[in-house]
């Protein structure tokens, strides 16, 4: 059996948890996130612990259940702590600040490339960090891979937009005549 299918969900106090057909609710401080989970997977919620079990062990069955059970882990995880993604920006020139909702940086090229806040994200600048934060994970993600992407880090000088933990391998350079 899929050990985090497995797992039971504890739900923290000052949560809710709303279960309409396939379609699964999760309220909390810092907002509401709503997932359609896949009809073959059984959801049950009781005692305050959510457990998901599946029908059979066919292979898309045990692929499914894990799966579930993380979606529904992360509802919770978002709506009681929420999530965050830090990015680092280095470069000579390279500056990151925040205009009213949007982020505009200045990345070396000819323009200065501005990113919009998005529903249900926040986009934070200090010095040359970046913080994304937001209580859906997926969009969190997503939304730091979209500013990562404007300017990713190049291997021979580290220049560019990583994330905070992020290493990036070095290559040595062209080597003169001798």
């Amino acid at each position: 059996m899929s050990r985090i299918g497995r797992k039971p969900i504890t739900i923290p106090s000052g949560v809710e948890v709303g279960l309409n057909n396939s379609e699964i609710t999760v309220k909390g401080p810092k907002g509401t996130l709503t997932q359609i989970i896949h009809p073959k997977m059984k959801v049950s919620i009781d005692d305050g612990i959510i457990s998901v079990l599946r029908p059979n062990d066919q292979k898309e069955n045990r692929a499914l259940h894990g799966l579930t059970r993380s979606l529904i882990f992360n509802m919770v995880e978002g709506v009681t702590k929420g999530f965050k993604k830090e990015l680092e920006v280095n470069g000579v020139g390279y500056r990151v600040q925040k205009q009213g909702s949007n982020l505009v940086m200045s990345l070396g090229y000819s323009h200065q490339v501005i990113v919009p806040e998005i529903e249900g994200i926040k986009l934070e600048a200090q010095g040359n960090r970046i913080s994304v934060i937001g209580i859906d994970k997926q969009k969190v993600g997503q939304c730091a891979a979209e500013i990562r992407e404007k300017r990713p880090p190049e291997p021979y000088k580290g220049k560019g937009i990583k994330y905070v933990n992020e290493v990036i391998r070095r290559k040595e350079g062209k080597t003169g005549k001798k």
